[in-house]
């Protein structure tokens, strides 16, 4: 492994840890009880809406695992689709799965500022 691997690696873990912590943010405000239905509902469109990042949260995780995709496409020994595929699926899955339920607990808490 090169400086600059390990460099990218550090980038990597620090970035992941960075996510982690935010994400422990938004659980701890979610598990917060004097969080009713609306405002939970605000929250879970936080994580899907068109907002910073474009697409919300759910969306920036899939292109992260579409770009890994990508990326194993060319760097599999023998262009198999062992790494690639399941990397699409799980942004797929993220995608259409995960964002749409999303979408029907936020609607079922709170039905205004419905997205679909």
């Amino acid at each position: 492994m090169t400086a600059q691997r390990r460099t990218r690696l550090e980038r990597v873990r620090a970035a992941a840890g960075i996510a982690s912590l935010a994400l422990q943010q938004i659980e701890d405000d979610v598990r917060a009880d004097d969080v009713d239905q609306e405002e939970l509902a605000a929250i879970l469109r936080e994580l899907i809406e068109d907002t910073d990042p474009p697409g919300g949260f759910m969306a920036a995780v899939a292109q992260l695992l579409t770009v890994a995709a990508r990326r194993a496409e060319q760097v599999e020994p023998d262009r198999d689709g062992d790494a690639s595929c399941p990397l699409h699926e799980a942004a797929a899955l993220i995608t259409d799965n995960a964002g749409m339920r999303l979408i029907w607990a936020a609607r079922a808490l709170h039905p205004q500022g419905d997205l679909v």
